[in-house]
């Protein structure tokens, strides 16, 4: 078989990797199928495109899997796999993010997805990627071993009447303008600031915050459109990221962050009125109706409290689906986030072994003196020795702090906790902290 030939499928179909040529087909192949719309289409073969330029600091041009049929020479079925780095508490880790999976009807329900995540799940594990996470509709990911355990998107969401306007003749404290390429080592200093918030987020290279400026198609579908927030005398004082185009009530603030010492009381008036006139003006544009706005930062923010009225709906986040192959060696390496953790709770310097089961295995964590020296899995016969118990990859939901102890109990009846030291180890070692990631697209 030719080199870029991964397999063959039988029925003369064949897996093999993407190569420079199959930008356009490929991107006339995600557009059909994932574009709602001719808009949608277009956004999202432009992504494609992107990925295939041989331009992505993170993606080349054969990491897309491809199913042909080879008597057409038909794309059928594709994906890929786009690799960055990810932060827990601190601690970075690799991780593989599997996007535009996509199957010509026709073709459905036979297997052409599970054997090309099989590939890129080889891929990843040959890249050092510890974590793969995907966006995705409901369910379906977890037939391939990943569980929907991370915030992803939510936040709030104001209209026309709580737009805060300025009386006659004031004149706006703070102003907004595109960024430049000389204002991305500003912003990435206050994003990685922001990333502090969240336990969970997304490393930034300095040639990722180049590309997503300079490097994208206007209307790829992941573009984010990078503004600097200025004061009265011209200085820096935050910078926001909203959608490249309107969403179905009007544009969305997805990144905002502020310099320390700067009120978000004051600055999130303006941003409001910034974003607003954006909508408006699009709407004028392109014949369409403009009424609210989007603050898309997750669950929690600080730029909602001091303005909660003028953000009067909340939309609760939605969810990353994630897959962790080796949960003893993952806990391993963000042991020094864990032992932080343990260390500023009443349970520091514990001593001692909490043993869990996942049903069919499970897992032991061995400490010393507060710190974490061994995680491994637990074989099935010594499941009777557990003190505590997770159904299928629940346990993922408390690593990743998209819900705590309490909360998956209530939601799984089949999870439990004995009575030994389990349950305040646990509670200390995964608190419930959402996260609001941007990652690499």
């Amino acid at each position: 078989m030719p080199a870029s030939i991964i397999q063959d499928l039988g029925d003369g179909l064949v897996l093999r990797r993407s190569c420079a040529a199959d930008a356009e087909p490929l991107a006339k192949f995600n557009a059909a199928i994932h574009g709602d719309n001719e808009a949608d289409a277009r956004a999202v073969a432009d992504w494609t495109l992107d990925l295939l330029s041989g331009t992505h600091p993170t993606f080349g041009v054969d990491d897309c899997t491809i199913v042909e049929d080879t008597a057409t020479g038909k794309i059928v079925s594709s994906c890929n796999l786009i690799s960055q780095t990810w932060s827990y508490e601190g601690v970075p880790f690799k991780m593989g993010r599997p996007e535009l999976v996509a199957t010509l009807p026709e073709f459905r329900r036979r297997g052409l997805v599970r054997s090309q995540f099989d590939v890129l799940h080889r891929w990843s594990q040959e890249r050092g990627e510890m974590v793969q996470a995907i966006t995705g509709i409901p369910y379906y990911y977890r037939q391939l071993g990943y569980e929907m355990a991370l915030d992803l998107g939510g936040g709030r969401i104001g209209y026309q009447a709580e737009i805060p306007d300025l009386a006659e003749g004031q004149v706006d404290p703070y102003q907004i303008r595109p960024a430049v390429e000389a204002d991305l080592p500003f912003i990435s200093r206050l994003y990685d600031l922001g990333c502090q918030r969240s336990p969970l987020s997304c490393v930034w290279s300095p040639e990722l915050w180049r590309y997503e400026l300079l490097g994208k198609r206007p209307e790829n579908v992941n573009r984010l459109v990078l503004h600097v927030i200025e004061d009265a005398s011209g200085k820096a004082v935050g910078f926001l990221a909203h959608s490249m185009n309107m969403w179905s009530l009007g544009y969305a603030i997805n990144e905002f962050e502020i310099i320390p010492g700067a009120s978000w009381l004051e600055i999130t008036p303006t941003v409001i009125r910034f974003i607003w006139k954006l909508g408006q003006a699009t709407a004028a544009q392109y014949q369409r109706t403009c009424s609210g706005f989007y603050f898309w930062l997750g669950e929690d923010h600080p730029c909602y409290a001091p303005l909660a009225p003028r953000l009067p709906v909340k939309r609760n986040p939605y969810a990353w689906y994630v897959r962790v192959p080796d949960l003893p060696a993952f806990l391993l390496h963000i042991a020094p986030a864990l032992e932080k953790r343990l260390a500023e709770s009443p349970c520091q310097g514990y001593t001692g072994e909490i043993k869990i089961s996942f049903y069919r295995h499970g897992l032991s964590m061995t400490f010393t003196k507060g710190r974490l020296v061994a995680a491994e899995t637990l074989s099935p016969d010594r499941l009777g020795e557990v003190s505590a118990a997770f159904p299928d990859l629940t346990f993922l939901l408390l690593v990743f702090g998209r819900r705590n102890l309490a909360e998956i109990q209530y939601a799984f009846p089949d999870c439990w906790v004995g009575e030994d030291n389990a349950r305040p180890i646990l509670d200390a070692l995964f608190p419930r902290r959402p996260s609001n990631l941007w990652p690499v697209s």
